[in-house]
């Protein structure tokens, strides 16, 4: 049911309840896209069932499911019915388009040609556990998470969320469990990691299928470079690999977890009942795994009211700058990019990405969720 998943904790402040929150998301559906709409996404039923609840309560656990369709014109494409607009203005009019009005032949052409354009549609689970205040998305992009949260967060007044913060980076993490060999207590290393240089060259080792409690992966971290993947198998319950961002990829559910389940014991509730069972008691362990969770920056309640929390007792301005920062050492515009480097709440870092778009420091959210940058857009 979860392939991967992105970790949010819930502000403690947030007073939602289950019929509130059905209701709240029943009010945005998901319509598929107009003949120029290039982009669509809203809620669906869970289940699949046509009218069926937006939003499941399976133990206490509440389970809704988020669709996006696009339509995508190929590159070649676009810059060939651009290009014979700009040719045929050329030849009547004898002068060459400038750049503003080249964007909007571009536009015009856009507009021409998504009625022909091919949909293409992808859905995403929400798990969200008001008992133990984790909001969880099964997906690990960027884009797709960020529309997501924000979705909800314009649905669901008064809610606040922050990505988990752990006391110990999980880079910093994986650097001792490969150094050391020495996992924590119930995580076992597997046969699959990524490492890079921190230096200007960004070189770049890759094991795939290899044991890891060899000489040479040593000397490479000892030599300056940092894990940014790493295959592990938890409690022989649960095979990921974990990214340098927190973010669980590959997740398989090992046959130990099936073990005296029924042939008929399958099915929605059963798939959700496992799945919500066995990651509820992942999660803590792999924040006691990075040093425990630090205190989140949702604890006063401001974030909830929509006031402005500074993070490290910076001012506005000053915040301000260290977002374009991260977004231009990175050269990647994500509200959770920007969250996770400054460790600050969601709210607080879609505003700063808002700000950082009525600047100009990064284009409005592409078709596949993400954003352009400086120099790019302007292009």
């Amino acid at each position: 049911m979860f392939k991967q998943i992105q970790i949010y904790r819930i502000a403690a402040q947030w007073a939602g309840n289950h019929p509130a929150v059905e209701e709240a998301l029943a009010k945005t559906p998901f319509v598929e896209c107009g003949a120029t709409q290039e982009r669509s996404f809203g809620w669906v039923p869970p289940r699949g069932e046509e009218n069926g609840a937006m939003v499941e309560s399976i133990g206490g656990h509440w389970i809704a499911r988020f669709m996006c369709e696009t339509k995508s014109i190929p590159a070649a494409l676009l810059a060939r019915r651009v290009k014979e607009k700009t040719d045929r203005i050329e030849r009547e009019t004898g002068r060459k388009p400038g750049k503003k009005e080249k964007k909007e032949i571009k536009d015009e052409a856009k507009l021409d040609l998504l009625p022909h354009a091919f949909p293409k549609q992808g859905s995403t689970l929400v798990w969200i556990d008001k008992e133990s205040r984790t909001l969880v998305l099964d997906s690990t992009s960027s884009g797709r998470s960020d529309e997501i949260v924000s979705a909800l967060v314009e649905a669901l007044p008064g809610l606040a969320v922050s990505l988990i913060n752990t006391k110990s980076s999980p880079q910093a993490a994986m650097a001792h469990w490969l150094a050391t060999q020495e996992p924590p207590v119930g995580f076992s290393v597997d046969r699959e990691c990524e490492l890079k240089s921190a230096d200007e060259s960004k070189a770049v080792v890759r094991y795939g299928r290899h044991p890891l409690d060899i000489e040479e992966v040593r000397a490479h971290i000892a030599a300056g470079k940092l894990p940014t993947k790493l295959a592990l198998t938890w409690d022989d319950r649960l095979s990921f690999v974990i990214t340098e961002g927190m973010q669980v990829k590959k997740m398989a559910f090992l046959e130990t977890v099936f073990e005296g389940r029924k042939d008929d014991d399958s099915g929605f509730d059963a798939d959700v009942a496992i799945a919500t069972g066995e990651l509820s008691r992942f999660i803590p362990d792999l924040i006691d795994a990075l040093g425990g969770e630090e205190e989140s920056v949702l604890e006063g309640g401001a974030e909830a009211e929509g006031d402005v929390v500074s993070g490290g007792g910076c001012d506005d301005e000053e915040l301000y700058e260290q977002a374009v920062t991260v977004v231009l050492d990175n050269q990647k515009a994500s509200i959770s990019l920007v969250q996770r480097h400054l460790r600050i709440g969601y709210n607080q870092a879609a505003r700063l990405l808002e700000k950082m778009e009525a600047n100009g420091v990064v284009s409005p959210m592409q078709g596949d969720g993400s954003r352009k940058i400086a120099d790019a857009v302007e292009a």
